[in-house]
């Protein structure tokens, strides 16, 4: 089992997401988060005055995912997020030592649907 964590541009994240689906991939958790890569944050004029952020919005995407799935998950957030510019994310591949499914006490692979 592994727990994969995507970070995307937020225009990108449906766009993930529609093709996590295709794939079949469903169970995808999202949050909007904050962070700054190589970009080191955006500088922007607001009424004439300029400012500077230091953390870009993101979405993270979370995806716990049975080991024959991982490379099907890799491959659709990388064709749906990439736009071949500075700060199109980062995709992490973890080890999920245990996963258990709440309402029927299902551990492991099972669970994971």
């Amino acid at each position: 089992m592994k727990y994969v964590i995507a970070i995307v541009k937020p225009e990108r994240a449906n766009i993930v997401l529609d093709k996590l689906e295709a794939k079949e991939i469903h169970l995808v958790t999202a949050t909007t988060v904050m962070g700054r890569g190589r970009q080191k944050g955006l500088s922007h004029q607001y009424r004439g005055l300029k400012a500077t952020s230091t953390l870009i919005q993101k979405v993270k995407l979370e995806i716990a995912i049975n080991d024959e799935y991982v490379e099907t998950v890799i491959e659709a957030i990388e064709e749906a997020a990439r736009t071949d510019q500075i700060g199109d994310g980062k995709i992490f591949v973890l080890p999920l030592e245990e996963c258990v499914r709440i309402r029927t006490a299902e551990r492991g692979t099972v669970a994971i649907g």
